[in-house]
């Protein structure tokens, strides 16, 4: 009795562990993955770098996005932040 008394504490810790840390991370990564899956032309995005441009093509593995007037680059889908919504409207065109 006394052994699993001494080791209730590890196992409240490591399910506290899961439900504050990794469960959290595994949902945000699989909605990250479907939002990845989804893109389509028109899309804007931000990139890992910062960057924030038009999906213009999408392929299997890579997205060519329009990062200025005439400028195109070639990104890995998985560099790809945050995918904003195209009818959105920029936060210093409201009202």
């Amino acid at each position: 009795m006394g052994a699993i008394i001494q080791f209730a504490p590890l196992v409240l810790i490591f399910v506290l562990f899961y439900f504050l840390m990794i469960r959290p991370q595994q949902k945000r990564m699989k909605e990250h993955q479907a939002t990845l899956k989804a893109l389509k032309r028109g899309d804007e995005v931000v990139l890992s770098n910062g960057m924030v441009g038009k999906v213009t093509r999408v392929e299997e593995s890579e997205v060519m996005v329009d990062i200025a007037q005439g400028v195109s680059v070639r990104v890995v889908r998985s560099m790809i932040a945050d995918v904003r919504n195209r009818t959105a409207i920029a936060a210093n065109d409201k009202g």
